[in-house]
């Protein structure tokens, strides 16, 4: 089954402006289907190397001189962090490009690191280069599919569409095993990997729970500089997203300390040996992980340039998830299980302190009412369609 991606029409407009466009994201999101269905569609040639393929690599032991016989291809290099060598060349090629005329749609850069390790490789692209990040599938691309599927198994195209809930955790079981055997210990220092396993393992017990570091390294047996380092990679690799709490100058005491979660709701199934529906539901997981589905998605749909945080004061005021808008405004958004959402009094505090533009409630029934004048409740696909503007 062909999903075709939300990404796609800002990805077509981006290689339309600018001679290098990263397209980001982790291993196994569809990053590869994407850019060669893109790259048929835009009426180039095109030519895609693998720079996990030693055959590919060889291609390029002279990148400068294989890279000038292809000017007329829109190249795609898939897994590009494994060669940061490689930008100062193509720096040097878009501009003698530039030059010549072509001044758009030279280089689709695939990788699997964050934005902040990949521009670090890529400084030398400044200027030359346009980041867009594939999320795997969200609500708004799997409206066909039920909800609690994508939910349940994550959003990773083979977990998703994979033929029954068994084969899904599987393919989840080996993906996060590949990753801690395989592909981590390629990026840098070498760590055991049943230390990573227990470490992401205790991130998908916390789903949703503020950062404690020490806690963690005493768990962990390792001291709060290496548990924090493990962190980052985690983040660097967009398998955990750090949601930063709301700073201003309000008069008030906040919680300081980010929340951390496993931004695929699968994967935090899979790494609590969780099977099925039936099995998450009786899990004590069950509501962060609903929680942390629903930010994860919504933050996906989101525009560029909307930033999301949560707010908490010491006195009780919580806003599970704030987007914070280009043009200054906010929007509260709760989140709540239940069939029959009822607001606590730290929302409204929280509303008092913050006066957003937009108070939205997430539950998972079907219509969309409003539980008060300025308050609209409704579920998880309409509010990503709202905040994507469709």
């Amino acid at each position: 089954m062909m999903i075709s991606r939300s990404l796609t029409p800002a990805l077509i407009d981006a290689l339309a402006h600018s001679p290098a466009v990263a397209l980001l994201g982790p291993r196994q999101a569809g990053k590869t289907t994407l850019a060669l269905e893109v790259a048929k569609s835009i009426g180039r040639p095109s030519l895609y190397l693998d720079l996990e393929s030693e055959q590919d690599r060889g291609k390029l032991a002279q990148a400068e001189l294989y890279l000038a016989d292809h000017v007329d291809k829109l190249v795609i290099l898939d897994e590009v962090h494994r060669a940061p060598g490689l930008f100062p060349v193509l720096r040097g090629l878009i501009d003698k490009g530039r030059r010549a005329g072509r001044k758009a749609g030279r280089f689709l850069l695939l990788g699997s690191a964050s934005l902040d390790l990949l521009k670090q490789s890529g400084e030398t692209l400044a200027g030359r280069i346009a980041y867009l990040e594939l999320t795997p599938f969200t609500l708004l691309e799997t409206g066909h599919l039920p909800a609690d599927n994508l939910w349940v198994r994550g959003g990773f195209p083979e977990s998703l569409l994979a033929p029954g809930a068994a084969r899904s955790l599987r393919w989840r079981q080996d993906f996060i095993r590949s990753y801690l055997e395989r592909d981590i210990p390629q990026l840098g220092p070498r760590i055991a990997a049943e230390t990573l396993r227990r470490f992401w393992g205790m991130l998908a017990h916390h789903q949703g729970g503020l950062l404690n570091t020490a806690q963690f390294a005493r768990n962990l047996g390792v001291d709060a500089k290496t548990a924090a380092s493990y962190l980052d990679l985690l983040v660097d690799l967009l398998l955990v997203r750090r949601l930063p709490p709301w700073h201003a100058n309000l008069g008030k005491r906040l919680v300081k300390s980010p929340k951390v979660y496993v931004r695929d709701s699968g994967l935090v199934h899979a790494l609590l040996g969780i099977a099925d529906k039936e099995a998450l539901l009786a899990h004590p997981v069950v509501g962060q992980s609903w929680e942390c589905f629903v930010i994860e998605n919504l933050l996906a749909c989101a525009p560029d340039g909307v930033q999301g945080h949560f707010y908490r004061s010491s006195s009780g005021a919580e806003i599970d998830l704030l987007l914070a808008w280009p043009n200054g405004e906010l929007w509260a958004i709760e989140i709540k299980r239940s069939l029959a959402p009822r607001l606590e009094r730290g929302f409204h505090s929280a509303c008092a302190d913050l006066k957003p533009a937009r108070k939205l409630v997430i539950y998972p029934g079907a219509e969309t009412y409003r539980l008060a004048e300025d308050i609209e409740a409704m579920n998880p696909a309409s509010a990503a369609l709202l905040v994507a503007g469709q």
